[in-house]
């Protein structure tokens, strides 16, 4: 493993490839001896698990359909384009917001590394389920050019205006897509302060639930917010009686008025 360190650089990268040849190697024999050294009902109870180790085995750099993870077969190698991060492991999550209220309206976890565009169709079912509402406009970024209309929704991606458009139409063109630019702060706070930047749920299910969690504690956290800072924070009282029974405790500023 010591070899393996700095694999990428010129004069490491022949011996780094070496030791990772005779790690594969070690790790054939140890599958083969283990399975030989079983019996009938231990090969059948671990028959997953070995199918596992001998697919990571066969696979190569250009091999489709990778296994990243032993524990987490599913889990998904998405490329980032990104010098910093470059790729991301574990599955590709649609989150949609609202223009004016900033509100999470969609979230939904995909097991597959799909296409952006290919999100929008069961994302906008998933809010028309979730709403009773078919948004008349999406306003998304370039990863899902190609696509104008989805159902009844048209979907706007940012584009060079012609030369002839008004001052009128570059403003309403800038403002569309500075109100789109929002939801990048919004991923991140979901990633960072309510658990979606790592997963600790088991399996496809687990995957579905953590990101449907973190958008709904987002949602909570920002109504809180709003109660705090507004007077609807004393309002509050005739829907939640027992709501104001924590006042002193956790919003001191409020219970001296």
């Amino acid at each position: 493993m010591v070899d393996q360190r700095f694999r990428s650089h010129p004069k490491r990268r022949k011996k780094a490839a070496s030791a990772a040849r005779k790690l594969k190697t070690i790790a054939g024999r140890m599958v083969r001896d283990i399975e030989r050294k079983m019996n009938d009902g231990q090969v059948e109870k671990y028959r997953r698990d070995l199918m596992i180790f001998k697919l990571i085995l066969k696979q190569e750099k250009n091999s489709k359909n990778k296994i990243y993870s032993i524990h987490e077969p599913q889990t998904l190698c998405i490329a980032k384009g990104k010098e910093a991060k470059p790729y991301e492991f574990g599955n590709k999550v649609s989150i949609v917001k609202t223009r004016k209220s900033g509100i999470i309206i969609g979230s939904l976890a995909f097991k597959e590394n799909l296409y952006d565009g290919d999100t929008l169709e069961p994302q906008l079912e998933q809010i028309k389920r979730l709403t009773d509402h078919q948004p008349e406009v999406g306003i998304v970024d370039r990863g899902y050019r190609g696509r104008k209309t989805v159902g009844e929704t048209h979907i706007v991606t940012p584009k060079q205006l012609p030369a002839s458009a008004s001052h009128y139409e570059r403003q309403k063109a800038r403002k569309c897509f500075k109100d789109r630019a929002e939801i990048e702060p919004v991923i991140g706070h979901i990633k960072h302060d309510h658990r979606m930047l790592r997963n600790y749920l088991s399996g496809e299910l687990g995957d579905g639930m953590n990101n449907l969690l973190a958008a709904a504690g987002y949602n909570m956290k920002k109504m809180l917010n709003r109660l705090k800072s507004s007077n609807d924070f004393f309002y509050s009282q005739f829907l939640f009686p027992d709501f104001t029974a924590i006042v002193p405790k956790y919003f001191p500023k409020f219970s001296k008025n």
